[in-house]
């Protein structure tokens, strides 16, 4: 979800000096920590795909169907389609099965009717138009010194900011039910589960990153209008 530029006003732009490096890191921590684990492969040779499978099933979920993702960590759980996409299906490195763990944990979600979840679904329409307007409208309310245009542009940005916080408790329960069942499923070892531990974390990171940005720049927001 785009966020749109921060509107550099002065010395409060330094504000986001901590959030961009923790994006940069988590971008970087992500991309490696991921490379590394797709490199080691889990000992029972268990796929991708088959250990989403193994978990839909453990929970009871027969509607889901897996498919192919296109480009690497690219997956996804549709809940409208109820469709779970994988990058790597066929493959069995640690770094896959973690990720197919993880995205199979939002479809278990979904499926138990987790409240979080819900109300992240619930508001991606109003947080998409409140990104892709918020900005706009803002900077038009400064230009014409417009209060109206100031004030909802902060509200529209402030939607786009609910959801970057909405995502961590889903992003972390989808993580910590990856764990549990693949302790569960007795497939991996302890060693392996700590890999898939590393590369769920590094991904978390990213959405933290995301939701710090997403903050300080309504902090910006909201300290610029004070100003007009």
């Amino acid at each position: 979800m785009w966020l749109g530029f921060p509107f550099l006003m002065g010395r409060s732009f330094l504000i986001l000096l901590p959030a961009l490096a923790l994006a940069i890191y988590a971008q970087y921590r992500v991309r490696s920590t991921y490379t590394r684990y797709s490199k080691i492969e889990t000992a029972q040779r268990v796929t991708a795909g088959q250990i989403a499978k193994r978990m839909l099933e453990a929970n009871g979920i027969t509607d889901v169907s897996i498919g192919e993702a296109k480009g690497q960590l690219a997956d996804n759980y549709d809940p409208r389609k109820k469709i779970l996409h994988l990058s790597a299906p066929e493959s069995t490195s640690v770094a896959a099965v973690g990720v197919a763990a993880h995205e199979a944990g939002h479809a278990i979600q979904h499926a138990s009717d987790y409240k979080a979840l819900s109300l992240r679904t619930a508001i991606v329409p109003i947080a998409n138009i409140g990104s892709q307007m918020a900005f706009p409208l803002f900077f038009l309310g400064l230009i014409f010194r417009n209060q109206a245009f100031i004030t909802i542009g902060i509200l529209a940005f402030s939607a786009a900011v609910l959801f970057t916080l909405v995502t961590l408790p889903v992003e972390f329960d989808a993580s910590r039910r990856a764990v549990a069942s693949l302790r569960q499923s007795g497939l991996m070892s302890e060693e392996e589960i700590g890999g898939v531990k590393e590369v769920l974390f590094a991904a978390a990171l990213t959405y933290v990153a995301a939701a710090a940005m997403a903050a300080l720049q309504l902090v910006m927001l909201l300290s610029g209008s004070r100003r007009q």
